[in-house]
């Protein structure tokens, strides 16, 4: 505003003088006073330009799905006419056709159109990798039916808690996880019947692959046709409290997922895409096998990633495009090299994580010079891409226009509470490139590329939502992340706040964990927060435990916490310390606790490494260990 006023008067200074002197001294001013700026935008604009461009064809593709009123299932029922031969999803030694998924599909579908299934019922999928998992969901699809998609890590009260919420009327599992699924029966508040897929079913469980061999193969004899804004999926994420929290995935959401895979990506009709992300999660489960159903770009599935065996995958599928996260992506490093890292054909990798320390040796060794790095909220619409391969970012934002047309943005918030910093009128504030805010995406309902569906709970949806952003009456969904900004655009993840942090790929709820050591330890305070290991992409889980005169019992918390817990959100670090810091309202402060981590130079408190049954004293030397990756976590 100073800039201004100094234009201003010098411009009333000289006009009253000289016309042209004003004019030449006002644009000497604005050029030396904005030249950095204009530099910026004259050095990104072709970056910004082919990014818009492919928003551009993204919107019109989401547009015309919309306007056409076009579902999942129509996109594949187009694909199915086109290329009913064609592959669809290579598994293993098995290649699935479209007319095989049709198939598959269609026999789900009548078992379960036959027994009274119909529009937004709900039916939770508990299975491993491989295509009947698509086809299952897609089944129901043709019904209406709301698949469930549940994390295949989770046991008792946490898996029970995900079937509950969900209101599912029934569970289709595989064999595999019968025994997890009686554990959980206990623990369902209504009546849910059991399907399972292979083995052998027992009791009052069904035989769904008995059912399946006779049923038509021709699609369901239904009246419902389903549409553009019907809900097809429900994905569980952490959220920022408490226990995971069922994501609503509608039709339209997964359309514009495969959309944007197709232009912001550029996915090409002769590319082989190679997923061996778990089906639970939307990079696996929708950008990973939606080009195959929707766009017609076939699929490999593979049950369960292996360092040694992914391009050796690659090269037996002829695989074009792969997915990825951080931590596979150190797990193929450290691996020993072999001629199939640089035998393959895969010309784009893409997924989320991959951190700056590893980006630049990842490309060198395997020869894929194109990495598209992805951010997402899975129940909000926070996206992007980094589509320039610039090291470390998640994505850009161009610096060609007003703000007003950017609809995501980074504000500053509290460092202890996580609340945006407003102005005096109430509005929030922009963060300057360097600082770290928070990432925040403006909802538009009637754009189907800003809506925001949030949670099957709706107090749970609106709690990921403020109001008065940058004007009065707007609104705009809160990602959770702290994130900050260069001066060309790009921008870096920074960390998770609130109750959340990632790890092994997974976000982990630190008030569900922190009840479970709640449960274990008694009436001792305790904490938990995510810390950095090394370079490792992610936070590992720690707790903070207050001190008491009875020592805690570390074998019984190790063996409570495994009991209870996912592998991945188990604490591998512990903490005991005389008293946990509170904030002036009695909050508990987490800010110094994950600054200072697990280094014993940072605290005189007694720090503590999970190894086997047990916690080990951490000493400098471990700590070494550890960081340095002598020490696998």
């Amino acid at each position: 505003m100073e800039a201004y006023m100094t234009v201003i008067l010098l411009g009333i200074f000289f006009s009253i003088f000289h016309w042209q002197a004003s004019l030449c001294v006002s644009i000497a001013y604005l050029g030396i006073f904005y030249w950095k700026q204009l530099h910026i935008i004259i050095k990104t604009l072709p970056r910004d330009l082919r990014c818009l461009y492919r928003v551009r064809k993204m919107v019109n593709r989401t547009l015309h799905c919309k306007n056409k009123n076009t579902s999942v299932v129509d996109a594949f029922y187009s694909q199915l006419k086109k290329n009913p031969r064609n592959p669809c999803y290579y598994f293993e030694d098995q290649i699935w056709t479209y007319k095989d998924v049709e198939d598959y599909s269609n026999e789900v579908s009548n078992v379960f159109n036959d027994v009274g299934y119909s529009k937004d019922d709900v039916v939770a999928v508990l299975m491993g990798n491989c295509p009947e998992y698509v086809c299952t969901w897609l089944g129901l699809a043709k019904l209406g039916v709301v698949s469930a998609l549940i994390n295949t890590n989770l046991r008792l009260g946490v898996l029970a808690h995900c079937i509950n919420s969900s209101n599912a009327k029934a569970i289709i599992f595989t064999d595999k996880f019968a025994s997890v699924v009686q554990e959980v029966r206990e623990l369902l508040e209504q009546d849910v019947k059991l399907y399972q897929v292979g083995g052998s079913a027992s009791g009052d469980v069904q035989d769904l692959s008995k059912l399946m061999t006779s049923a038509s193969q021709k699609p369901p004899n239904t009246k419902y046709k389903p549409g553009y804004s019907d809900q097809l999926l429900y994905i569980y994420t952490s959220g920022t409290t408490g226990k995971p929290k069922a994501a609503r995935f509608p039709n339209s959401r997964f359309l514009l997922l495969t959309n944007a895979g197709q232009c912001l990506l550029n996915l090409r009709h002769d590319d082989v895409m190679y997923n061996p992300l778990p089906l639970y999660h939307v990079a696996g489960g929708g950008l990973g096998v939606g080009p195959a159903l929707v766009l017609g770009i076939p699929c490999v599935i593979r049950a369960k990633f292996s360092a040694s065996g992914y391009f050796e995958d690659c090269i037996k599928y002829n695989c074009t495009v792969g997915q990825y996260i951080g931590e596979m992506c150190r797990y193929m490093l450290a691996s020993k090299p072999r001629p199939e890292d640089r035998q393959h054909k895969v010309r784009m990798m893409v997924g989320n994580g991959l951190q700056a320390s590893i980006w630049r040796q990842f490309v060198e060794r395997f020869g894929v010079t194109n990495i598209i790095e992805l951010y997402g909220a899975t129940e909000g619409n926070v996206n992007m891409g980094n589509l320039n391969g610039k090291i470390g970012a998640i994505g850009c934002i161009p610096q060609c226009l007003p703000r007003a047309l950017i609809p995501v943005a980074i504000i500053r918030v509290n460092e202890e509470t996580n609340e945006p910093i407003r102005t005096s009128k109430g509005l929030c504030i922009w963060c300057k490139p360097g600082e770290t805010g928070m990432f925040v995406g403006a909802i538009k309902q009637n754009d189907p590329t800003r809506q925001y569906h949030g949670y099957l709970n709706q107090d749970e949806s609106k709690s990921k939502v403020i109001y008065d952003v940058f004007k009065k009456g707007d609104q705009a969904f809160v990602s959770g992340d702290l994130v900050t900004m260069d001066e060309e655009g790009y921008i870096y993840f920074k960390d998770r706040t609130g109750d959340t942090f990632r790890w092994k790929g997974e976000n982990v709820s630190t008030s569900e964990v922190e009840s479970v050591v709640s449960s274990i330890i008694g009436l001792r305070e305790c904490t938990v927060y995510g810390v950095q290991v090394g370079e490792m992409e992610g936070r590992a889980g720690m707790v903070a435990v207050a001190e008491s005169e009875v020592p805690l019992d570390l074998p019984g918390l190790a063996e409570g916490l495994d009991r209870a817990l996912p592998t991945y959100a188990r604490p591998l670090f512990l903490r005991l310390t005389p008293t946990l810091p509170h904030t002036s309202t009695f909050k508990l402060k987490k800010v110094d606790l994950r600054r200072e981590g697990f280094n014993p130079a940072n605290t005189s408190d007694r720090l503590y490494f999970r190894q086997s049954a047990s916690f080990t004293r951490l000493t400098s030397e471990l700590y070494q260990d550890i960081v340095t990756g002598k020490v696998k976590v």
